[in-house]
């Protein structure tokens, strides 16, 4: 059985909402080497017939915020679940991390389990080009109320609050990239950024 290392190794997409970080997150984690991991696909996914999917269910009907600790709870039951399964391998492969941490408590504790290589900042200031591909993304999907400007102008003004200390945190690992570009540019800069560093290519070459 292969030893698995003490801290698996990660990058972090982090972004406002309508930046791709999603979209890049899965074009990375299709490299071999790569898996990406989206906690909002997690949260989506999550079987509320489960004692922890009961413990978000009691937090929800009393409407009240769900704790950092039972969400990096689950966080680690999903990662671990797919080393299980052997989807992840964590001798191997480098973790694409997706919509996690979204504050300094959250990443406080990614740093105890996880080595963040990188941190992919995906900038887009202008805030009308995000809430037009939110827009765009809703009506795609079917999700009208997540359309309304309203709603999404919220949804940036959170991000900009609750992720304002991460970008912080994390001030040594992170490499900013310009989201305004088309998909395939970002991709070629996130690339660039992983190509240029040695310490990437002595990971990658580790059999």
């Amino acid at each position: 059985m292969t030893d698995l290392p003490e801290k698996y190794k990660a990058v972090i997409f982090l972004g406002a909402p309508g930046c791709g970080k999603g979209t890049q997150g899965e074009i990375l984690g299709s490299i071999p080497r790569f898996y990406h991991f989206s906690m909002g696909e997690a949260f989506r996914s999550m079987d509320t017939r489960t004692p922890i999917g009961q413990e978000f269910i009691a937090y929800s009907q009393k409407g009240q915020l769900v704790p950092d600790e039972l969400t990096m709870r689950y966080f680690r039951t999903q990662i671990d679940a797919r080393a299980a399964l052997h989807m992840f391998k964590p001798d191997i492969d480098v973790l694409v991390l997706d919509g996690v941490p979204r504050n300094p408590e959250q990443a406080r504790y990614i740093d105890e389990h996880f080595d963040i290589v990188q941190l992919f900042h995906l900038s887009c200031p202008n805030r009308e080009e995000l809430i037009t591909r939110i827009r765009k993304r809703a009506i795609k999907s079917g999700r009208m109320d997540d359309a309304s400007e309203d709603v999404i102008k919220k949804r940036i003004q959170n991000y900009e609050k609750e992720t304002k200390e991460v970008l912080e945190h994390y001030a040594a690992q992170r490499a900013d990239i310009n989201a305004a570009q088309t998909p395939v540019e970002v991709t070629r800069d996130i690339l660039d950024v992983i190509i240029s560093q040695p310490a990437w290519r002595e990971f990658y070459e580790v059999e």
